[in-house]
C-alpha cells in the first residue's frame, strides 16, 4: 500500500490484533440471530467502510471461549485507505481504522472486544494460513485451589482433587506429530493430524491447575477434549498411559471405542498466534494449505 498522499494508492490488506471475553458470545463465527465475535466486528467494519466486510481469522473459537490475542485480516477496496486517513495527513490507514473501530465498538457497547493494534501488511500475509502456531491455556479449580471470584468466568470448577502430577505425566506422552482423531470432532474432508509442540500441566500460586498448549493448529474440540482426557487421568478414571494409547490406536486405524470427554468452554483462552518473518509468509501459507500427513 503506497502513501495515502502519494496519489497511486488503490487497495491494501490490514492486520488487526484483538482480544475478547467469550462469555456472552456464541463463538467466533457469524450465526444468524446470534451474537458472535465475527458478527460484531464485521458489523462495526461495515459502518466504518460503508459496505459488507468479511474478515479472515487465525482460528475460530467456540461459544464461551475467550481470546487474549486473536488475529484477523481484511482487504480494503479502492479509495478506502484514503478515507480512513481523512483530513489527518500524518495518520496511516491502519491508525485510522484502529481509532474508528475502537470508537464504533464502544458506541455499540461491545466492550467485551478489545482491539490491540492494526497494521498494513502485504497480501502474502494471511491471518489463518501464515500462522505457524496457536497457544491456549485452560484453567481448572479443584478442592486444592483458591477460586478467585474475579477469575470465575475463565475457570472451570471440578469436584474432588485432581492429581496434577499424573496429568503432567500423561501430557508429556502426547507431544509431536499424531492423528488426534480420538480428541477431535472430525469435519468432512479435513485432517485430524496435528503437531502438538507443547502441553504442560501445573498448579499456579493459587493452586489452580493451568494447562498450556501449543500446536501448529488445533482441530474442532481438540483442546477441550485433550483437557478432558487429562482430567480423567487426574481423577483416577484413566491410567496415565490411556491418552497416548488412544493416539496409537487411531494411528493404527483402530476405533477408540469410547466417546470424547469435552470440557466446558469457559476455562479456555486463546493466548496468542505466532507468525514467521514476513519473507516466509507466502511459503508458510502454501504449507498450511497442504493436507497434513503422518509420514
Amino acid at each position: 500500500m503506497s502513501e495515502p498522499n502519494g496519489g497511486t494508492e488503490e487497495t491494501g490488506r490490514l492486520r488487526v490484533d484483538l482480544g475478547y471475553r467469550g462469555t456472552d458470545f456464541h463463538g467466533w463465527a457469524t450465526q444468524p440471530g446470534l451474537r458472535t465475535v465475527q458478527g460484531e466486528l464485521e458489523a462495526a467494519l461495515a459502518l466504518i467502510l460503508r459496505r459488507p466486510v468479511r474478515v479472515t481469522v487465525a482460528g475460530r473459537t467456540d461459544a464461551g471461549v475467550h481470546a487474549r490475542r486473536q488475529t484477523i485480516h481484511l482487504d480494503l477496496v479502492p479509495g478506502e485507505a484514503r478515507r480512513l486517513v481523512g483530513s489527518r495527513a500524518e495518520r496511516t490507514p491502519a491508525e485510522g481504522l484502529l481509532a474508528r473501530l475502537r470508537g464504533v465498538l464502544r458506541a455499540r457497547d461491545a466492550r467485551d472486544i478489545v482491539i490491540h493494534s492494526a497494521a498494513e501488511v502485504p497480501s502474502s500475509f494471511d491471518a489463518r494460513f501464515a500462522a505457524i502456531w496457536r497457544s491456549y491455556t485452560y484453567r481448572l479449580a479443584d478442592e486444592d485451589s483458591f477460586l478467585d471470584p474475579l477469575l470465575v468466568p475463565c475457570t472451570t470448577v471440578v469436584r474432588g482433587r485432581l492429581d496434577a502430577a499424573a496429568m503432567a505425566s500423561a501430557a508429556g506422552e502426547l507431544l509431536g506429530l499424531h492423528d488426534f482423531l480420538p480428541f477431535c470432532k472430525p469435519r468432512p474432508d479435513a485432517t485430524t493430524i496435528r503437531t502438538l509442540r507443547g502441553l504442560e500441566v501445573g498448579r499456579d500460586a493459587s493452586g489452580v491447575i493451568v494447562t498450556r498448549l501449543r500446536a501448529d493448529a488445533f482441530c474442532h474440540h481438540m483442546v477441550r477434549a485433550l483437557i478432558g482426557g487429562l482430567v480423567k487421568v487426574g481423577s483416577g478414571a484413566w491410567p496415565v498411559t490411556r491418552p497416548a494409547e488412544l493416539l496409537a490406536l487411531a494411528e493404527a486405524g483402530v476405533p477408540a471405542g469410547e466417546p470424547m470427554y469435552v470440557m466446558e468452554p469457559h476455562g479456555l483462552v486463546l493466548e496468542a498466534v505466532g507468525y514467521p518473518e514476513e519473507s516466509a509468509w507466502a511459503a508458510q501459507g502454501e504449507r498450511a494449505r497442504a493436507k497434513r500427513r503422518l509420514d
